[in-house]
């Protein structure tokens, strides 16, 4: 047992922060653990006593064998006189250098490239309309990109669409610490815009790997989930009103910040998750709940999944109203964020390990409560190993253990990544089979995710792309999900890799009913093509 939790509740010392000698406290790098939707490609990372990642490591590179066959759409090509008629609206915001327009081509796990040749970067709602306005007339087709970190291909072009980048939208235009309502344009960075409203004590309430890079339109975009869904819920509930552009140039102002409003249709959940299919989102006000002022982090060793399971069940029902995030990780990737990154897990190895915060607004009370449910799980064999930490400086490297696992995968070569809802029950029987399934042919199968909401986040890595290695994942994980009743997209969204796998969720109903939305909102489907909805 480790120091820290055998000290348990008699002594109360072991939640005053992380004492347990050999814990190494690295530095937190927010823009190292950028990994989620929406964000530009990172700089150069040295992991010490590793390879190099990210631009020189990463094999995902733009690999074509993977990409589905895809004729380009009956859309015109861009001429001077667009660039001419851009360039008049936004000078000196219109990116043609090839080596300008690069990064925006690609996804920053390097597994789409297109081939735009240009990149609009509007700083209005006015010139958005302008621009989706003309490209709609010459029925031009259009790439909608927030931060550009996706794992799904829906913020990438597929062949020569025009960029259309948020990143200059980035003003914040209120904030009421009152009603605890935020309104702000849509390219504003996430993690930018939670250190704003932290000024007034309130929270984003949307936390994710990506928050040093996502923008928050990609992230109501994708109906990002986070780490904290289990707490806040999804951004339909948090987000009270939206201002987008249809791909005819038209605006739809449902800017509202009031929690009511019962009059007729709710428009902007149609493009919550809509992925920039059926309008480019430009502003948005957020219910930000109050920032909480006592935070506690444990880690807890489990020997089982079933253990795992039976300590989320105890934690929901003893620590309810304080409780923001329940995460899961197995033991392969505590040794990829170990082994690839150098971290240092300040528990002894285990087959599972979960990850409990808690945030109030009373630390006496949180700390009480905290001690009584560990001291419980204790007794009854739950859980045979932990640490907690209140600092926050050490709760930080806790997280990090969680939040950079992508990155470390990373520098095992070329991830295949999948992003589940199941079942708890069914949960990591996925993760085994997989496993069994791809055997000696992958360097590993690593599961992970937010089990408090039911969220797998499968992960299968190589030295490089192998086929091989594809059409044992696909379609079995695919077929498999569906079978068990779960989803094919937690968080992430369909993209482009997902799009012809919607059937294994929905119904062919419900995609009937998306198609005539997109058909009725975007007749030329300029707007973000071969994107969400399957191939007809």
């Amino acid at each position: 047992m480790h120091a820290c939790l055998a000290r348990r509740v008699i002594q109360r010392t072991y939640c005053q922060g992380l004492s347990c000698s050999g814990f190494s406290l690295p530095v937190r790098n927010d823009h190292a653990r950028d990994m989620g939707q929406g964000g530009h490609p990172r700089p150069l990372v040295l992991v010490p006593g590793s390879r190099q990642f990210h631009r020189s490591c990463n094999n995902n590179s733009g690999n074509t064998d993977r990409k589905p066959k895809i004729a380009r759409g009956p859309y015109s090509d861009v001429t001077d006189a667009d660039v001419s008629f851009f360039e008049s609206l936004m000078p000196g915001r219109v990116l043609t250098d090839p080596a300008d327009v690069a990064p925006y081509n690609i996804d920053w796990i390097k597994t789409c490239k297109g081939s735009s040749k240009v990149v609009l970067k509007p700083k209005s709602t006015e010139e958005v309309s302008a621009i989706l306005s003309h490209c709609n007339e010459r029925k031009l087709a259009v790439q909608p990109q927030g931060g550009n970190t996706g794992l799904v291909g829906g913020s990438t072009p597929v062949f020569d669409e025009i960029i259309l980048s948020s990143q200059l939208m980035n003003k914040i235009i209120s904030v009421d610490d009152v009603s605890g309502v935020v309104v702000c344009q849509s390219g504003c960075v996430l993690e930018t815009l939670d250190n704003y409203v932290a000024d007034y004590d309130l929270v984003v309430p949307l936390d994710l790997g990506a928050k040093g890079s996502c923008h928050i339109g990609g992230n109501i975009a994708t109906n990002a989930g986070g780490i904290r869904l289990l707490r806040y819920g999804s951004l339909h509930g948090s987000v009270l009103g939206l201002e987008a552009v249809l791909a005819n140039g038209k605006v739809v102002d449902c800017l509202s910040s009031l929690r009511k409003d019962n009059t007729g249709y709710d428009i902007k959940q149609l493009f919550i998750g809509s992925e920039g299919t059926l309008g480019f989102i430009t502003a948005a006000s957020i219910l930000c709940p109050q920032r909480p002022k006592a935070v506690n982090v444990a880690l807890l060793g489990c020997d089982s999944f079933s253990s795992l399971l039976s300590v989320l069940k105890t934690i929901k029902t003893e620590l309810g109203e304080i409780l923001s995030a329940f995460e899961m990780m197995d033991n392969a990737t505590m040794e990829v964020v170990t082994g690839n990154l150098n971290l240092t897990c300040p528990i002894s190895n285990n087959p599972f390990y979960a990850l409990v915060e808690t945030s109030g607004s009373n630390a006496s009370h949180d700390q009480e409560k905290l001690n009584a449910v560990l001291e419980k799980l204790m007794d009854g064999g739950m859980t045979s190993d932990g640490t907690v930490a209140t600092d926050m400086s050490k709760i930080r490297a806790i997280w990090q253990l969680r939040e950079r696992g992508a990155e470390a995968l990373m520098v095992d070569g070329y991830t295949y990544k999948y992003d589940f809802s199941l079942n708890l029950a069914d949960f990591y029987t996925l993760v085994e089979d997989v496993r069994e399934r791809v055997g000696a042919k992958a360097r590993r199968v690593v599961g992970y995710g937010h089990l408090g909401d039911g969220n797998l986040h499968l992960n299968i890595t190589c030295s490089e792309f192998n086929k091989e290695i594809l059409d044992l994942i696909e379609p079995f994980v695919y077929d498999w999900v569906s079978q068990h009743g779960g989803s094919v997209s937690a968080e992430h969204g369909l993209g482009l890799w997902k799009r012809n796998y919607i059937y294994h969720t929905k119904s062919r109903a419900a995609v009937d009913i998306m198609r005539l939305m997109k058909k009725g909102l975007d007749p030329n489907a300029i707007l973000n093509p071969y994107k969400v909805l399957p191939a007809e």
